[in-house]
């Protein structure tokens, strides 16, 4: 066990270490004395599911990650069958019916499924062991494979984690060695259904504003008018965001002071304590934290690429291309529907955002990679060898 864990990428781990004590101090600021709200002692909460969340950590740096592709197909039922109760018997928070509560914790499946695609998309294309993907046989059902879900979530209100698993699929398929000319016609079509549909968000917004409140999707429509049509959103609709802008630009270049940001101080910004505690951080420590933030992101991912690079066998390199697109995804997203280029999701900030759920995931991602590093020592591994048997079998 001891030579498993010294063959652990440290400088990952005093990223994790960074981040964590970067979280805990954002925590204390906006939510220390907070009695009214509820939200005062969420620092100490956070510090304990960081402490579960590093023993899921190590954990998953023992168990060798050849395992998790050999039931790939048990984990990806489990988290749909979890996507389809909580369909049907979730609390809604902040829009968005996804939350499963249970005795002592609350799950949200669609953070965990994030995981379980990964995993069950990188089995599906080590399996299909081709130099180059066919469209029809391979591109087709391995999409649906990330389709099904899609929908489950959107369906859910949840459109973060719903566009996560897109970003996701798009990864593993590059990765896969998808035709470039297929890439470059996906390419076409998805920024042509982009900008079609922004287009067509702007000139038929209030036709598309009464189909949605008909199906009680209002809250799509708080999400979407304050990125593409700011000026018919409601006061309500873009307080969030016109108050973060205001509060980031208000930080400056060294910013106002640890638990001295005027807006985030006064609550002028919801969720400081979830999804908007970037605001908090810059703010409060200005562009120079907002940097420092981004640097321990950039190191992080960038080690996880290296890590993957080294890598001798197929498997190891999906599961850490889908993660990267996972975290990286999540990272633009949050902080970019803060300065305005794009829409506010709901999606919280990897590492640093209050969550037990999206933390634990998290974790264990970066524990696979891990897993990865330390288990991918033969030049290919089992899983490689008898799926390329078994293609030469069916082929006879």
């Amino acid at each position: 066990m001891l030579q498993k864990l010294k063959r652990i990428d440290f400088v990952v781990l005093l990223v994790l270490i960074a981040l964590m004590a970067i979280s805990i101090l954002s925590l204390y600021s906006v939510t220390n004395g907070r009695d009214s709200t509820g939200l005062d002692g969420h620092h100490i909460k956070m510090l304990k599911y960081y402490a579960v969340s590093f023993v899921a950590f190590i954990a998953m740096v023992l168990i060798d990650y050849r395992l998790l592709i050999k039931y790939a197909w048990v984990i990806y039922l489990v988290g749909l069958a979890l996507l389809g109760v909580v369909s049907f018997v979730g609390e809604a928070k902040n829009g968005a019916t996804g939350w499963l509560e249970l005795p002592g914790v609350s799950l949200q499946p669609a953070e965990l499924f994030k995981l379980c695609l990964i995993i069950f998309l990188t089995s599906v294309l080590v399996r299909i062991n081709k130099n180059q993907l066919s469209f029809w046989r391979n591109v087709v059902p391995v999409g649906m494979i990330a389709f099904v879900p899609f929908v489950i979530v959107i369906l859910q209100n949840d459109l973060g984690n719903s566009f996560s698993y897109v970003i996701i699929l798009i990864g593993l398929l590059w990765i896969g060695n998808v035709k470039f000319s297929h890439a470059l016609i996906g390419l076409v079509i998805m920024l042509g259904a982009l900008i079609g549909g922004i287009q067509g968000y702007i000139h038929y917004h209030d036709d598309i504003k009464t189909a949605l409140e008909s199906i009680k999707k209002d809250h799509w429509i708080e999400r979407l008018d304050p990125w593409l049509v700011p000026e018919k959103a409601t006061a309500k609709a873009s307080y969030h965001t016109d108050n973060a802008k205001l509060a980031i630009a208000s930080g400056g270049m060294v910013g106002e002071g640890y638990m001295q940001g005027t807006s985030v101080q006064s609550e002028r910004v919801p969720y400081t304590y979830s999804d908007s505690i970037f605001v908090q951080i810059a703010e409060e420590f200005g562009f120079v934290g907002a940097s420092v933030l981004l640097l321990l992101y950039f190191v992080l991912i960038h080690r996880m690429i290296l890590i993957s690079l080294e890598c001798k066998n197929r498997a190891g390199p999906y599961l850490i291309v889908g993660i990267v697109a996972m975290m990286l995804y999540q990272i633009f997203e949050n902080i970019g529907a803060f300065i305005g280029i794009m829409p506010l999701t709901g999606i919280t900030l990897p590492f640093i955002s209050y969550g037990g759920t999206s933390l634990l995931i998290n974790m264990v991602s970066i524990g696979i990679v891990m897993s990865v590093r330390v288990h991918s020592q033969e030049p290919d591994d089992d899983l490689v060898v008898q799926s390329s048997n078994y293609s030469s079998a069916s082929s006879k």
